[in-house]
């Protein structure tokens, strides 16, 4: 039996803007609040040390209330998300 990782789904089949009603129903569901979609972004930023700072950044979504969200997908754990999150954006 194969198996289809939900991060490989978004990153690749829901990419297309086509797609983009599915991915952003799903994220509306789990968030509990309507979202749109600004983009689906490379996933990785500014690194000024490969091995030490880089975050995943997939999905730019604008929520109903104008805030710009950045959602990450993720299916590992990671201890310590909000620091590793806060290093690397700045």
């Amino acid at each position: 039996m194969k198996h289809i990782r939900f991060d490989w789904a978004i990153k690749k089949l829901l990419r297309d803007k086509a797609n983009h009603a599915i991915l952003e129903g799903f994220i509306s569901e789990l968030l509990q609040q309507s979202i749109k979609i600004e983009s689906i972004l490379e996933s990785e930023s500014n690194p000024m040390r490969v091995e030490n700072k880089f975050n995943r950044v997939d999905i730019l979504a604008r929520s109903t209330e104008g805030k710009l969200l950045l959602i990450e997908v993720q299916n590992s754990t990671e201890q310590d998300y909000f620091h590793r999150m806060l290093y690397g954006a700045s």
